[in-house]
């Protein structure tokens, strides 16, 4: 329980009063509405319009994700239909995949979690919604027994071998949890089905270089810097590939 507690965790009304601060007095009178309007709103598709707005806004005037995620996530819930939850769902599972920050993570797979969940109600077969689940055990901190999310993405994967997403969850729960040569072989998978998918070598470039396997790391990483245009990060790779080969 101890390890419970010692979580790291981000409240949304937090990330709300950051968000604020960047907003002039005009646009904190249009939030202010806005958000009102959520509260009074005795029906439910006020309600749904309300978020809408406020989701549209921080996305297209302010350009935040934090607060255009969270809005549209909870008009989705409103809405309760599979298509919107999944859509929400996805917003921030895209975000996660990406993410470094613990706390952030944590915030992020718990979101997508509750819509997940929700969508899962409506339509239990969904693989990509069970994966999407999967993803937020295997990646969000959410929970001190990842394999709750690890076993039905695993039954999906053995399934299935050619559905990606289920291969790049467990491969990524791989890598994140140190057992590098699992996560190799479901990256391989991918590069095999994906030759040119460059976010994929570079995955296997990392996952050899922690591992240790010096001539395996240089190849792939060679491999990610003959498709790289990036001046920076070409240099980047040059500089790792010529470390290992000291």
């Amino acid at each position: 329980m101890a390890a419970a507690n010692t979580k790291p965790t981000i409240q949304f009304k937090d990330l709300l009063v950051k968000a604020k601060q960047r907003l002039t007095p005009e646009q904190s009178g249009r939030v202010l509405s806005m958000e009102n309007s959520v509260s009074r709103g005795d029906v439910k598709q006020q309600q749904i319009n309300a978020y809408k707005q406020l989701a549209s806004f921080w996305k297209d005037t302010m350009h935040l994700f934090e607060p255009y995620a969270y809005y549209n996530g909870e008009a989705s819930k409103l809405e309760s239909s599979e298509k919107s939850l999944t859509f929400a769902a996805q917003q921030f599972l895209e975000r996660l995949l990406i993410e470094g920050d613990p706390a952030m993570q944590n915030w992020l797979a718990s979101n997508a979690k509750v819509l997940l969940e929700q969508a899962l109600q409506i339509n239990p077969a969904n693989d990509s919604s069970k994966i999407g689940l999967g993803a937020c055990y295997i990646l969000g901190n959410i929970s001190d027994n990842p394999m709750q999310g690890i076993l039905p993405v695993r039954e999906i994967a053995q399934t299935n071998p050619h559905n990606m997403y289920a291969q790049y969850i467990l491969a990524l729960g791989g890598k994140k949890s140190g057992q590098f040569d699992k996560a190799i072989e479901r990256f391989l998978i991918i590069s095999n089905a994906e030759p040119d998918n460059l976010e994929i070598s570079l995955h296997l470039a990392e996952c050899y270089d922690m591992k240790g396997d010096k001539p395996n790391a240089i190849k792939w990483y060679t491999k990610v810097k003959g498709k790289v245009k990036n001046p920076g990060a070409l240099k980047e790779l040059t500089d790792r590939i010529n470390i290992l080969k000291q």
